[in-house]
């Protein structure tokens, strides 16, 4: 999987469009968001080439959407401490918890960032677009 949504949040979404008397499952709210490094793509799961820098997923929270289509970093997430290694974060992922929780998709970022022992990574932008298909 290049980065992307993973089929858990697409599904929800999808279920939103049954009614409810033909087997459709009401879509819940995603209670929180958090993000997790990694030095690769984080695969269809999102457990693949996780940090070992940091292993921990720091909470965000996206501002409401403006245009219907879009959302935008609201509160970052603290800043990750490289916790002994030399590495360089390629992606990161967004999940429902801090542990456990459920894989909603990846992003590859712009420009990869070296993390060496000692450094903070910080998170300033993220942004999530639903565009339309040309016709």
């Amino acid at each position: 999987m290049t980065a992307g949504l993973a089929p858990s949040l697409v599904s929800g979404w999808f279920n939103t469009l049954r009614t409810t008397g033909n087997g459709g499952a009401a879509y819940s709210a995603v209670a929180g968001t958090y993000l997790q490094l990694h030095t690769g793509d984080p695969g269809a799961a999102g457990t693949s080439n996780i940090s070992v820098g940091s292993t921990t997923r720091n909470s965000f929270i996206f501002s409401s959407s403006s245009s219907g289509s879009s959302l935008s970093l609201g509160t970052p997430p603290s800043a990750w401490t490289n916790g002994g290694t030399s590495e360089t974060i390629t992606h990161v992922s967004v999940w429902t918890a801090s542990t456990a929780g459920t894989f909603l998709y990846s992003v590859a970022l712009t420009t990869p960032q070296a993390w060496a022992s000692g450094n903070q990574y910080n998170q300033s932008t993220l942004t999530a677009a639903l565009t339309p298909q040309a016709a």
